[in-house]
């Protein structure tokens, strides 16, 4: 548990005072039914709640339709599951056999449940503010992102638009290397019309690393 405990402080940058808490957080239902899916409950609203705050503060101007879109964008699955991996979660989830052995480490559900339940736990172990802190950490250069006036289409999607407008397959994002222990840099390639166009960047995130491979697709199409 002392390992988890050590994790947990550098990547998330809190200490449980309950550490109970923490591993129920990271406890699926295949191993107990002493389980996370109550903290996901709970920390699911506390990030609506959180991130609703930020957007409010941070983008003043905007109406209530676009705070809800770009909402939507940062507290979706593949978002949190995104940022799961990025946190390195799946290292310690608790499972039972089958799902141990079944990749479930891998799997997007799962990160990103566990990712909510993370958030619930630290909601009750330290409260609102501490776990606001902890959201401003994990989600800050997602919410720096953000882009309203492109209505929330980042590069990844507006390849994949053009792509699909040409009929072409869908942009392949492949990990081709991580730098660094804690403070880690990803370099990722990017491989479009059947591997005629491959572009690496890097970025202290895959989110990040990622975007930066679509936007010098988009730029090889256009010279292309």
């Amino acid at each position: 548990m002392q390992a988890t405990m050590s994790w947990c402080e550098q990547r998330f940058h809190y200490r449980f005072k309950d550490d109970i808490l923490l591993q129920t957080a990271l406890t699926h239902r295949s191993h107990s039914v002493d389980n996370n899916e109550r903290l996901e409950f709970l920390g699911d609203a506390a990030l609506d709640l959180v991130i609703s705050e930020l957007l409010y503060q941070s983008y003043s101007e905007q109406t209530e339709g676009s705070l809800s879109r770009m909402r939507s964008s940062l507290v979706k699955g593949n978002t949190l599951a995104e940022l799961a991996k990025e946190l390195d979660v799946g290292d310690y989830l608790i499972l039972g056999k089958g799902e141990n052995t079944s990749g479930g480490r891998e799997r997007l559900s799962l990160l990103s449940d566990a990712l909510e339940a993370m958030i619930g736990a630290i909601f009750l172990d330290g409260g609102y503010v501490a776990v606001k802190n902890v959201i401003i950490k994990i989600f800050d250069s997602r919410i720096q992102a953000l882009d309203p006036k492109s209505e929330h289409k980042d590069h990844k999607s507006i390849l994949q638009e053009k792509l699909q407008g040409e009929k072409q397959g869908l942009p392949v994002y492949s990990l081709v290397r991580s730098i660094g222990d804690h403070n880690k840099t990803f370099v990722v390639e990017c491989s479009i019309k059947s591997g005629e166009i491959v572009t690496q960047a890097s970025g202290k995130t895959l989110r990040v690393a990622e975007q930066k491979a679509a936007s010098k697709a988009l730029q090889a199409m256009q010279n292309d």
